[in-house]
């Protein structure tokens, strides 16, 4: 029975380290079974280098076809689960068929490496970076080790970035102006706009601010669209008047965030909108949405 048990255990142990582990930054990343890790943040062109030890179970020797590393970009579609599409591959030989008797060590490195998009978890889709470590066996099992990390990408802050103002009205009823201060924010960012009533012959109950993310994955007839509120913030409760004018103030960095994706390798857009909602008494709701942009900046570790 002992033998039969050992039979499924791994040949050996596999460990994967980064050479600036210590000192490198941290961040939390969600898991399949919805546990959270701490995992090292890189960002596009940098150097990914470490080493990998492997040590054989209870002292027997491993025979092997041969060791290797493989850093892997991966997007996989939540209705297509367990197929990855790599967008990024590359492989280091570390070691040819041999025998391993005892803890051996091997370092690596993958010099300025190109990962264009950020890790990104949805609600359908999720795009991840790995690396992954095989140890090659035939009749044995190759035993395989994968070690996630974070790439997110900092963006200069805009040249241009316009405010936005908008008109919304039902005729002769209501009639209201808003205004945001810019269309684009970075991950920590405050909203600031105003609100004018220059109508008001309806009564109305409540006025909220929501953030809404929409997700969209596949493509032409297979396009799946997904909406999510993040944020509903409350602007007003009462009956406006005439010519009132309501502050905008909205904190973006309470909220689970990422930036605006566009079109990821032909698999999915992230896009953000900020919807003003209106209910009056008879429950009748009246809203606007407007698309804004989301984008990391470094001043958001400021």
């Amino acid at each position: 029975m002992n033998y039969l048990i050992g039979a499924f255990k791994p040949a050996c142990n596999i460990s994967i380290t980064f050479a600036d582990g210590k000192n490198r930054k941290q961040v939390p990343l969600k898991k399949e079974n919805g546990q959270t890790i701490m995992v090292p943040l890189f960002q596009s062109q940098e150097n990914i280098s470490g080493k990998i030890s492997i040590e054989p179970v209870l002292g027997k020797k491993v025979e092997h076809n041969g060791v290797k590393i493989e850093l892997l970009g991966q997007i996989e579609m939540y209705f297509d689960r367990g197929n990855f599409y790599d967008f990024t591959s590359l492989v280091r030989e570390l070691d040819v068929p041999g025998e391993i008797y005892e803890r051996k060590t091997y370092p690596f490195e993958f010099s300025t490496v190109e990962m264009p998009y950020e890790t990104y978890n949805g609600v359908n889709v999720r795009l991840r970076y790995v690396l992954k470590v095989t140890v090659s066996r035939g009749y044995g099992g190759s035993v395989v080790e994968y070690q996630d990390f974070v790439v997110r990408n900092y963006t200069p802050p805009p040249s241009i970035n316009n405010s936005i103002k908008m008109e919304v009205g039902i005729e002769d009823c209501l009639h209201i102006e808003f205004e945001y201060n810019k269309s684009k924010y970075h991950l920590k960012d405050v909203i600031i706009g105003k609100i004018y009533f220059l109508l008001v012959r309806i009564k109305i109950k409540n006025m909220d601010l929501e953030i809404r993310r929409r997700e969209s994955t596949g493509s032409g007839a297979n396009t799946h669209v997904e909406t999510e509120t993040l944020a509903k913030f409350e602007l007003m409760d009462g009956a406006p008047v005439r010519g009132e004018s309501i502050p905008i103030r909205l904190f973006l960095s309470p909220y689970e965030l990422t930036p605006t994706h566009r079109n990821i390798n032909n698999k999915f857009s992230v896009k953000y909108y900020l919807n003003l909602v209106l209910v009056d008494e008879e429950d009748r709701r009246y809203f606007k949405q407007q698309e804004i942009t989301i984008y990391s900046s470094c001043e958001e570790n400021t």
